[in-house]
């Protein structure tokens, strides 16, 4: 080997003299060598190009700097030099690095302060930049959110300390905001106010709600002015007008009361319009309204006015009875001990028109609870009225089906159905309320009614049982009498008096619900909507397919507290027309009411009937269904006490309609004419009165020569439009 001067360094002479050696491993061998010199990366790419050559050298400078590769032929040849970086930093390097470091540091640190202390309303340029460049040299994180972790610190803080009794708080927000600008409150009292001002307001909405429900409550439990009115007004009504008096229903019908092959309903209510509408929207709705007979009960001050109301206003074809309680003989203090003892109960009466506020503790009770205590506390619910219906089969020993109504539902389907279901040898068909979509409503088991803490309860009841309706009940009255559900329910009554009323509060259902146990045959939702007289938020599309919608609840239909968007079902079926409504302004309908009320009855009629003086009667709404005998009933029920020859009988009277005089099996259908198919028309009917000849003027009245009939009169029926 030549001698060459070269620089001292490191070097590595590699001989390839073994040509059977693969191009991989030889790489791999270089590789190695030039590793334990300057490193994996560098000799592992130096030893593969070497390895692509027959004989090489490598040449390390002393200061690591470059590598230098030749031939092993000839030294002065450099096949390539490879240049790397210093492996030590120069004293001059470190010093200038040093001194900047130490002039931009202080600058860093300041801006990031003053960003920290001023927010991040408004900024300058410079201090921008300092704000966006200092958090990112430092690492640190979103001020927010140490400022919000700050201030949830401070409200925890707070939450657990006393507020000062004479702390003044402000009315408003803005109020605080100026106090917080004048004050200059620091962040704990901030804390400290805010959370007095919102417990105050928490108070303030909680006692408001509790007023509400008080004020709704008397609200649902008082008598409306018109509905107060209507009730003294059929009562003077009763005691001057003998069409008032007459008798329900005419002799000729009695049989019928007691008539199995009829549908027999009975409603027990002192609510005169509410019965109205009830017996209005079953008759409207019945596909067969000849078929029904309506037993309605009321209480003694009530009769007069209830008997005066539907003697004055047939319904006909259907049959009406009103009857008071003082009229059933069976009804006797020793029939029903048990109900005369609840109403002369000193602690029931308090219970039930008491203070509902005294000894309640509001503050450890939910808005919810307590207006279901109030509900409770209905006094309805130590009316006679409203225990009848355990006691029908008594009352109706004759009837072996009934169908018992409450007074706030509605009838929009044909009932008939109903007697065609098979009970199952079970007493009473009613619809369950725990299962449903209103989860408010249809909610309801036997731990909601009853309270499980007492012994007899919880030894009796299960908790999660389901719960059934009152309201619109089929009641097989054949099955009923072989029971002892009245003795079981009178038993239960009893224990719970004993108890001081610790078992249940809710009026006649708890007791029904035991002592009917067993007895129920469950029937279709969709014979039995409830919930109308709870919340506003009833699905409006369910209440139109209803048969039966049930305005349970406070806010009843002839209340003003009643859902304005629920009332329209309700009032559609009430007689606006009718004089005593007019008179005591119940529930004027507005324009938007009149609408809904004309579209829901087309197939109604407006009639009225002209006297021979040329006053009129009515005009009044009758349903196609209805019969002429029906409207010669309502001629003579509703003719002028000031007139005379009035007539006595419905055999008095004669109907003239486009000039035919209307005979008695014909409907209000019939008479319709194309002029009265209009909305707003009245059919026009004449009235012709043709007194009862007695047997003695028979006898002296001259026979008229010939076989020729006279007619002494003829009158037209016409439909008029109004005006």
């Amino acid at each position: 080997m030549r001698s060459t001067r070269r620089p001292q360094g490191r070097r590595i002479r590699i001989a390839i003299s073994n040509r059977t050696e693969t191009h991989l491993e030889l790489r791999s061998r270089i590789g190695r060598s030039a590793e334990n010199l300057i490193g994996s990366d560098v000799g592992i790419g130096i030893g593969f190009w070497i390895g692509l050559r027959k004989r090489m050298q490598l040449h390390v400078s002393p200061s690591m700097r470059s590598i230098t590769i030749s031939s092993s032929n000839d030294f002065t040849t450099d096949l390539m030099k490879i240049k790397l970086a210093a492996r030590h930093i120069s004293s001059r390097t470190l010093f200038h690095t040093i001194l900047i470091l130490a002039f931009l540091l202080p600058f860093v640190f300041i801006l990031t302060a003053l960003v920290t202390l001023e927010g991040v309303n408004k900024c300058s340029s410079i201090d921008c930049l300092g704000r966006r460049l200092g958090p990112r040299f430092l690492g640190r994180v979103d001020d927010s959110e140490r400022l919000a972790r700050d201030f949830y610190n401070i409200l925890n803080e707070v939450s657990t300390q006393d507020i000062p009794d004479g702390l003044k708080l402000p009315d408003s927000f803005n109020h605080l905001l100026s106090d917080m600008k004048n004050n200059h409150y620091d962040a704990k009292t901030f804390a400290l106010v805010l959370r007095a001002m919102m417990e105050k307001f928490e108070r303030d909405i909680r006692e408001s709600k509790f007023a509400e429900l008080m004020n709704k409550h008397f609200a649902a439990s008082s008598i409306p002015k018109g509905i107060h009115c209507l009730s003294l007004r059929l009562t003077d009504e009763y005691s001057s007008n003998a069409h008032a008096r007459r008798q329900l229903p005419s002799p000729e019908f009695l049989p019928v009361l007691s008539d199995n092959a009829y549908h027999h309903y009975i409603l027990a209510t002192d609510n005169i319009l509410a019965a109205s509408v009830v017996v209005s929207s079953a008759v409207h709705s019945s596909s067969k309204p000849e078929k029904i007979v309506f037993h309605i009960i009321t209480d003694k001050k009530t009769y007069a006015g209830m008997h005066s109301w539907f003697a004055l206003n047939s319904v006909a074809p259907a049959i009406v009875e009103v009857k008071g309680v003082h009229q059933f003989d069976w009804l006797t203090r020793e029939n029903v001990p048990v109900l005369e003892a609840v109403e002369s109960h000193n602690g029931v009466r308090n219970y039930y028109h008491g203070n509902h506020v005294a000894g309640a503790n509001l503050t450890e009770t939910t808005p919810r609870r307590f207006a279901s205590k109030l509900q409770s506390r209905s006094p309805k619910y130590i009316s006679l009225l409203n225990h009848l219906r355990i006691y029908i089969p008594e009352l109706f020993p004759n009837l072996d089906k009934v169908v018992f109504l409450d007074d706030d539902i509605v009838v929009q389907r044909d009932l008939a159905p109903l007697w065609d279901i098979d009970l199952g040898g079970k007493v009473n068909g009613a619809v369950e309320t725990c299962r449903g979509d209103d989860e408010w409503v249809m909610s309801k088991r036997l731990r909601n009614y009853f309270n499980f803490s007492h012994p007899l309860i919880a030894k009796h009841l299960d908790p999660e049982e389901c719960a059934w309706a009152y309201g619109m009940n089929v009641f097989d009255l054949q099955a009923w009498r072989k029971t002892s559900i009245r003795e079981t329910y009178h038993s239960w009554l009893r224990e719970n008096l004993k108890s001081n009323l610790t078992m249940w509060k809710l009026g006649t259902l708890p007791p029904a619900l035991i002592a009917f146990k067993g007895h129920v045959h469950i029937l279709d939702p969709s014979w039995h909507m409830l919930g109308l007289g709870y919340q506003k938020n009833t699905n409006i599309e369910n209440v139109r397919k209803a048969a039966v919608i049930h305005y349970n609840g406070q806010s009843k239909p002839w209340l003003e507290i009643g859902f304005e968007h629920l009332r329209p079902f309700w009032t559609k079926y009430v007689n606006y027309s009718n004089d005593f409504i007019k008179n005591c302004h119940i529930l004027e309908r507005d324009w938007f009411f009149g609408e809904i009320y004309m579209a829901e009855v087309k197939d109604h009629l407006e009639i009225k009937f002209r006297l021979n003086d040329g006053s009129d009667i009515g005009p009044k709404s009758f349903p196609d269904a209805t019969t002429v005998a029906a409207l010669k009933e309502t001629v003579v029920s509703q003719w002028p006490r000031e007139k005379e020859n009035g007539p006595k009988t419905v055999k008095d009277v004669r109907l003239i309609s486009a000039g035919r005089i209307l005979e008695n099996n014909k409907t209000v259908g019939d008479c319709r004419s194309p002029v009265s198919n209009l909305s707003d028309a009245v059919t026009t009917m004449h009235v012709l009165i043709q007194p009862q000849v007695t047997d003695k003027e028979k006898k002296t009245k001259k026979k008229p020569k010939g076989d020729l009939k006279q007619n002494n009169c003829v009158c037209l029926c016409f439909g008029r439009r109004l005006e």
